[in-house]
This record gives C-alpha cells, sequence and structure tokens, in this order.
C-alpha cells in the first residue's frame, strides 16, 4: 500500500496549544497515536468555536458535521509536559464538506506530525449530508 505523504501548509488559521500528560503516553512511554487524535479533535472543537460554531452547530442551528476521513504522518515523538503546538486550516470548501490541515509540534517547533481531515457537513435531526450554511463558508472566507 503506498503511504499518503502530507505537506504543511505555509500558513494557518487557527492555533491551539496543550501539553502532553501521563494518560497521553503510550508503553513507548511517548505520544500514543490515539491520544494524537484527541488532541487534532480538541483543536477542532476550539477552532470551531472561535468561529461561534461547534461540530453539532455550523451556525444554521440544524447543520453539525461528521469526521469522513483522517490521514496522519507521524514525524516526531514527543513525551510527558512537551508544550505542544496544533496549527490547523480550513480547506478545499465544498457544498456539503471541506478539509481541515492539522500541524502538531512541539512549541519549540519540531514536528511531531500532519495531519488531513475530511469533514462532511451533516443534519443530525434528518439523518442525512446537508449543505454548509452560507454562514459558516463567509467565516472562513474572512479568515
Amino acid at each position: 500500500m503506498a503511504r499518503v505523504k502530507l505537506a504543511p501548509l505555509d500558513h494557518y488559521q487557527s492555533i491551539y496549544e496543550t501539553t502532553v500528560e501521563v494518560t497521553d503516553l503510550n508503553y513507548g512511554n511517548h505520544l500514543g497515536n490515539d491520544a494524537l487524535v484527541g488532541i487534532i479533535h480538541r483543536a477542532r472543537v476550539n477552532f470551531l468555536n472561535r468561529l461561534s460554531a461547534s461540530e453539532n452547530n455550523l451556525g444554521d442551528g440544524q447543520t453539525g458535521i461528521i469526521l469522513a476521513d483522517l490521514i496522519v504522518n507521524y514525524m516526531g515523538e514527543s513525551f510527558l509536559f512537551d508544550k505542544l503546538s496544533v496549527e490547523s486550516s480550513i480547506g478545499e470548501m465544498r457544498s456539503k464538506g471541506f478539509r481541515m490541515f492539522h500541524r502538531i509540534t512541539v512549541l519549540q517547533g519540531r514536528i511531531i506530525a500532519l495531519a488531513e481531515t475530511g469533514i462532511v457537513a451533516y443534519n443530525y435531526q434528518k439523518r442525512k449530508i446537508a449543505g454548509i450554511p452560507k454562514s459558516f463558508v463567509s467565516k472562513i472566507t474572512d479568515l
């Protein structure tokens, strides 16, 4: 199987900072892959919150999101009490979804991972894929 190789963006729209906690470590005594996915999730929630949106409401009161796919390229280790920076951007907007791009670094600048997620707009009441609200699109365009 061919490896998908991600490249960092030149600019990111949002920064979320966190610290590696003891519960984030795996048996190798470094940041575990499951914990990294959780950190990316927290960064996404914080980014959406900055836009007055959430995973359950992109701004129209009825459209949320679901995660369609996730790609992670692990590039380095991170250890207990490391300060991490998760830089995130929304791009590749389509009528019913978009991509989110993440660069995770130790605050000294060493890249730990690059990640990309596919996001689909979803109406949880109707249980079906929906269009992205225009109000959300305009907020992204203004960043």
